[in-house]
């Protein structure tokens, strides 16, 4: 692939699409002297979904051009990260990702014998890496480290140290892999430039960079593993990719924001080179484009209805679908997908939510940024199962939950129960009403730790977890004003 091809031809096809090339003129001396060295790297968190095809059809074309490329399965930035993926479940998940991310690579027609697959923990824990990770630590700054991450690493309210870590070390893994360029998502842009800045104060090459842009999800939002609505599964049935594209944010003649159509210029046209829409005669018949610019400039003109284009785009994701799906009605990959990704539900059951009345002659010190008055006489939202523990020499293993927006001053509001609630009542999340909690949760394993990154405050101040309402039978658990707060 690629020895028919100018430097130039491979420069283009290399940098198509792509919203952002840091190093362009340094990829156009190496490909005047050999083939362009480049890896991709995902970390092995939640399920991988239709937005990897956008990396996928550019990996299709790094080969088209004749490039060396590597896939790094980042298991031990995904542990990094806020704990997305527990330390028992890495060595599953990063399983499933190979099967996963193979499987669509076939499904595009890509040849697996022309890529380079390695797993972080391969190299990430040998002597002479963490000795370099000790090195970088020792000359990054906290600011840097944290202003690096901030549109990758997960933000809450109290950040573990190892989401510092975290861009440190995807800088380092450009050397160790020993590659010319990184490519990845324009959201990584931060943690690019630190990688810029501080390899060469290690004596490391500074490495360019291709960005692709970030594509929108169904919603209109980022496409993201941990919003359901706002993504289609690699492994969603087609009257659930029906369902889902039918609620699709497609506004006729909006191409602002429109996942639908960002899809069709990231994906389709890059792999088929043409798309084609289904229509009624009376509303113009079919009709097969050349180029996307085409289908955009119909679209903006309300020549291309919503409908006929999610209906076009859903034929053609099915076919890219059909042979994954195919591949995992094995028992096997069944089983692991079992395994790397257990219900949730079971890890919900453990938790037991309560309401209680907070009233004066316990509330003085009890939350440094809720006032007493604030908590006087009203019901709140515990969790209540934790291990007992002394505060302020009285025992207790319950804990306040609020919400909270990081500022200065801090704010925080404690939780309102639905009216009409009674101390006592049940709190559980929408979804999983059954189950029985645990007397008493392991503080060993974690549970609470792990779970509380995903408790939020919706738009319409609604306690969430993982976009699923907290609510009692008498209704939604709420906050008055602190809408997209952190909970904890």
């Amino acid at each position: 692939m690629g020895e028919q091809l100018s430097p130039d031809e491979k420069l283009h096809l290399i940098t198509r699409n792509l919203q952002e090339v840091l190093g362009e003129e340094k990829i156009k001396q190496v490909l005047a002297e050999r083939e362009l060295k480049v890896y991709w790297g995902t970390a092995t968190t939640g399920k991988p979904h239709v937005a990897y095809f956008v990396p996928m059809s550019k990996i299709a074309d790094f080969l088209k051009a004749g490039c060396e490329v590597t896939i790094l399965f980042a298991d031990l930035h995904a542990f990094l990260d806020n704990m997305k993926a527990p330390w028992e479940l890495l060595a599953l998940r990063v399983q499933y990702y190979e099967q996963v991310i193979k499987a669509m690579l076939e499904s595009i027609g890509v040849p697996l014998d022309k890529l380079k697959f390695i797993k972080g923990t391969e190299y990430q824990l040998s002597r002479e890496y963490t000795l370099d990770v000790y090195r970088l630590s020792s000359m990054v700054t906290e600011h840097d480290a944290k202003k690096a991450g901030a549109e990758v690493v997960k933000q809450v309210d109290h950040p573990l140290l190892s989401g510092l870590l975290y861009p440190g070390l995807q800088a380092l893994d450009e050397e160790y892999l020993k590659v010319d360029a990184q490519f990845g998502g324009v959201d990584q842009r931060k943690i690019f430039t630190l990688a810029e800045k501080y390899l060469p104060t290690l004596g490391y090459a500074k490495r360019s960079h291709l960005m692709n842009p970030m594509v929108p999800g169904l919603t209109g939002s980022k496409m993201s593993s941990s919003e359901e609505e706002s993504k289609i599964d690699l492994l969603d049935r087609k009257e659930d990719v029906k369902k889902k594209l039918k609620k699709a944010f497609c506004e006729p003649g909006n191409i602002e924001n429109n996942g639908v159509l960002s899809f069709v210029k990231h994906v389709l046209f890059p792999l088929a080179g043409e798309f084609s829409i289904k229509r009624d005669p009376k509303f113009g018949g079919d009709k097969i484009y050349t180029n996307f610019e085409e289908v955009e400039k119909e679209f903006s003109e309300e020549l291309i209805h919503p409908g006929d284009l999610k209906a076009s785009v859903e034929v053609a994701l099915n076919k890219l679908l059909d042979p994954i799906r195919k591949k995992f009605e094995s028992p096997e990959l069944r089983k692991l997908t079992n395994l790397a990704y257990p219900d949730p539900s079971k890890n919900m059951a453990k938790w037991l939510f309560g309401i209680q009345t907070i009233f004066p002659t316990v509330v003085s010190g009890l939350v440094a940024y809720v006032s007493q008055e604030a908590l006087q006489d009203r019901l709140v939202l515990l969790l209540c199962n934790l291990k007992p523990q002394k505060m302020r020499g009285v025992e207790s293993q319950a804990m306040l939950l609020c919400a909270s927006i990081e500022g200065d001053p801090r704010r925080v509001e404690p939780l309102d129960p639905p009216e009409g609630s009674a101390p006592g009542d049940r709190v559980y999340v929408e979804g999983y009403e059954t189950g029985k909690p645990d007397d008493k949760l392991n503080p060993k394993k974690k549970v609470w730790e792990k779970l509380q990154v995903d408790l939020k405050v919706s738009a319409d101040c609604v306690a969430q977890w993982q976009d699923k309402h907290l609510m009692t039978k008498l209704g939604n658990i709420t906050c008055k004003t602190l809408k997209g707060g952190n909970i904890s």
